[in-house]
């Protein structure tokens, strides 16, 4: 008898749902990591295929190794020209990468689970729970709508807004339509790749295309935990949940920040919009500001800009977006707990407190761990990369990294040179960067636990 029929045909259907349980039961995060991996090999393997290349030549395994994981974390960076070196079909599977990608490794995972074991257990409610940032079992499967329903319905909208003027814009039917439907799907999901020559650029007065790309990027940034509430409690701010209120505000704040950072940093900068008139600087600011949380799409020469504004623009890349969100980065609400909990210890109060709520410790350890292991994984590539390639300077490998880490895109052109080691570590770092610093250490942690007794306090010296 052949192995093969040694076992139930049953048996072998159910081995992915048993190994996924498994994986899931010993680390949620890990299995996490294993699906979005596995994604990211799959969408890279089709885009190698010679039918993938506008010229019909298979594509170097570094570059669509790099494109098909910068797709998939939905980061945007790149070594190949995306409107030149893909075909109609390199495009679609990018196009593919990027929706897979933006609905989140955490439904992708769900669906998975759902469609084997038919319902939401409660180890798999656990695992939806931490990474879709609810903090309710209950919640997890109308979460898990929010996701599908709230994409399909943003991403139709900003088709439709975009499709007038692209078909305006483009010579053929066809190419308007796909072109309004890439971008509607790219901007949501803050991906930021562009299928027109040199980017966004030659649309940088086409305010029809612009705002609804913005708009759709300002949104995704948010997060679906943010979107369940908005769509459960509407505009009843006393409703909100704390997560809400900090993410909205320290969005709006952070977007008004760059705003004016960057127009001070480029206003007389010819290279980028010295020449402009005061309302288009007004306007590129707010748009620049609005990418570099995540969004990755630019109307000038990323660099030609001024130092300090490489560096305003590492800051906020470093941030991001909202948790369970399209965006990268530490996220704002860990920004928003490290500056309250330094804003208590200024007045000497005990608790970490914020719209009349209690931040709980573990939250606070949380933001800590994930602002250090998130400037670790930066400073690590950022060595690797200078040992690999010495004669770069320190701004653009560090602009580079942090955009791969933070999954923004923003480029100073640094990654098409980069050999193939190079390309590896940002390779990595998107991943890491997509997971989340936490993820990605529970995903390598050796196993779970946790101790049934305490030691007694002693406190160091700090600072």
């Amino acid at each position: 008898m052949s192995q093969l029929g040694r076992f139930p045909v049953g048996d072998r259907l159910s081995r992915p749902s048993h190994f996924f349980r498994d994986v899931a039961r010993h680390s949620p995060a890990r299995a996490a990591a294993l699906v979005f991996v596995f994604a990211a090999v799959v969408f890279s393997a089709l885009l190698t295929l010679p039918l993938a290349a506008a010229d019909g030549r298979p594509t170097p395994l570094s570059d669509a190794i790099f494109t098909g994981v910068s797709a998939v974390t939905v980061t945007g960076l790149t070594t190949v020209d995306t409107a030149s070196h893909w075909s109609p079909f390199g495009e679609i599977i990018i196009l593919l990468a990027i929706q897979t990608g933006g609905l989140g490794i955490v439904t992708i995972a769900l669906l998975l689970a759902r469609a084997v074991t038919r319902h939401l257990g409660v180890q798999t409610k656990v695992f939806a729970q931490q990474g879709m940032g609810t903090s309710k079992l209950g919640e997890v499967g109308t979460l898990l709508r929010i996701v599908v329903l709230t994409t399909l319905i943003v991403e139709g909208a900003l088709f439709l807004v975009l499709l007038p003027p692209f078909l305006f814009v483009e010579d053929k039917w066809w190419d308007g339509i796909w072109s309004a439907l890439f971008y509607a799907i790219s901007a949501f999901n803050n991906a930021g790749f562009s299928i027109h020559p040199g980017g966004l650029a030659s649309l940088d007065t086409n305010l029809w295309i612009l705002v609804p790309i913005g708009i759709g990027v300002f949104i995704g940034s948010f997060g679906f935990p943010v979107f369940l509430t908005l769509i459960l409690h509407k505009w009843h701010r006393k409703r909100w949940t704390l997560h809400t209120k900090l993410t909205l505000t320290t969005t709006v704040l952070l977007l008004l920040a760059g705003t004016i950072a960057w127009a001070a940093l480029e206003w007389n900068n010819p290279a980028t919009v010295g020449d402009e008139s005061p309302l288009n600087k007004v306007l590129h600011a707010l748009f620049a500001s609005t990418m570099m949380r995540s969004g990755g799409f630019t109307l000038t020469d990323t660099g030609a800009s001024q130092s300090a504004t490489l560096l305003v623009s590492d800051a906020l890349m470093f941030v991001g977006g909202g948790s369970a969100s399209t965006a990268g980065g530490i996220k704002v609400t860990t920004l928003a707990v490290l500056f309250l909990a330094i804003i208590a210890e200024a007045r000497g109060d005990k608790d970490v407190r914020a719209a009349f709520r209690t931040i709980p410790n573990e939250s606070l350890r949380l933001a800590i761990s994930v602002t250090f292991l998130g400037a670790t994984l930066v400073l690590g590539a950022t060595t690797i990369i200078l040992i690999l390639h010495p004669g770069v300077g320190l701004d653009r490998i560090l602009f580079e990294v942090i955009s791969a880490f933070a999954t923004c895109g923003l480029s100073v052109g640094l990654s098409p040179e980069l050999g193939a080691p190079g390309k590896a570590v940002l390779s990595v770092l998107m991943i890491a960067g997509r997971i989340g610093p936490i993820g990605l250490a529970a995903a390598l942690a050796l196993k779970q636990r946790s101790l049934l007794y305490r030691l007694p306090d002693e406190r160091p010296i700090i600072g």
